[in-house]
């Protein structure tokens, strides 16, 4: 295996929440109201629906696609759903620092190096909004492919914390069978005083519409079985997802990055914060300087 390579689950598609559009000769973040499923591929700077976008929306409540029948690939939570807080240079897209509040990795001179992480609020460098909460989910849709991913990427506070709670009840509630279950998205609205009392959506994760936890649990246990009768070993499916996310200090490539800068980190001003890994980098010394003489 090749070292410094991140071994991620392979991605059949993208399933998001909003969309890039051209504005004022930029091109800017618009949230939506419901979930769109597309390919990786782009035509014309816009993401080429899936199938199984317009296969599901058929049956949706007036068109919109609010939730979506899934399963986990791991019995996991913390290999289908990754989160830190994230710090990107907003040029190259590459990652800069990536911490958990406890401890991080950080770009520095000498290469990567592991620091505190005491939050973005308590730390010198996320000063502004450049270091932000990144999380990655990957499902399953369909039965084309076993091993076959979609992956839902977001900044958002609420999406991160209902969905890491969800994933860490049902695997305890099921007796460590979470890729079993036959789950589904769900897409929620709030409204808060930092959106002015306006609507605000994140993803939530609960049994499929119709089915009780009991019905989903017994569902849950038959699929077990017949895995393990066919050979199928989860066990060592999350070991070898466990080493390939271990194979590299970031998960996440340069072009995944400019991704992640398109859609969550709107093309910046010159008033902006950190637009690039220049200033950080000029941070970053000063930073150190001061702790030598401190």
């Amino acid at each position: 295996m090749i070292k410094g390579l991140a071994i991620t689950p392979p991605v059949l598609g993208r399933i998001s929440i909003g969309r890039v559009i051209e504005k004022n000769g930029k091109r800017l973040p618009e949230k939506d109201d419901q979930f769109t499923i597309t390919t990786q591929v782009q035509v014309a700077g816009a993401w080429v629906p899936h199938p199984y976008d317009e296969e599901l929306r058929k049956n949706a409540p007036n068109g919109k696609l609010r939730s979506i029948p899934v399963r986990m690939l791991f019995n996991d939570p913390d290999l289908n759903l990754r989160a830190e807080y994230s710090m990107f240079d907003r040029q190259t897209g590459r990652p800069v620092c990536v911490g958990n509040g406890e401890t991080c990795r950080r770009v520095s001179a000498s290469g990567v190096q592991t620091l505190p992480c005491p939050s973005p609020d308590a730390c010198e460098l996320a000063k502004g909004g450049a270091c932000k909460p990144y999380g990655r989910l990957n499902v399953r849709i369909g039965d084309d492919d076993e091993l076959g991913t979609f992956i839902f990427r977001t900044t958002g506070f609420n999406s991160i914390r209902t969905l890491a709670a969800r994933l860490s009840y049902y695997k305890a509630v099921s007796g460590n069978l979470l890729a079993c279950l036959p789950l589904e998205l769900r897409l929620r609205g709030k409204s808060t005083t930092q959106s002015h009392r306006g609507a605000i959506y994140y993803v939530d994760l609960g049994v499929r519409e119709g089915m009780s936890l009991e019905a989903a649990l017994t569902d849950a246990k038959a699929m077990a079985t017949r895995r393990s009768e066919a050979g199928l070993d989860q066990p060592a499916l999350d070991a070898a997802a466990h080493a390939g996310f271990g194979n590299a200090a970031f998960e996440f490539s340069e072009e995944e990055g400019t991704e992640i800068l398109e859609e969550f980190y709107p093309q910046s001003t010159e008033s902006d914060a950190e637009p690039s890994l220049t200033p950080l980098k000029e941070k970053l010394k000063a930073m150190q300087q001061t702790n030598a003489t401190g």
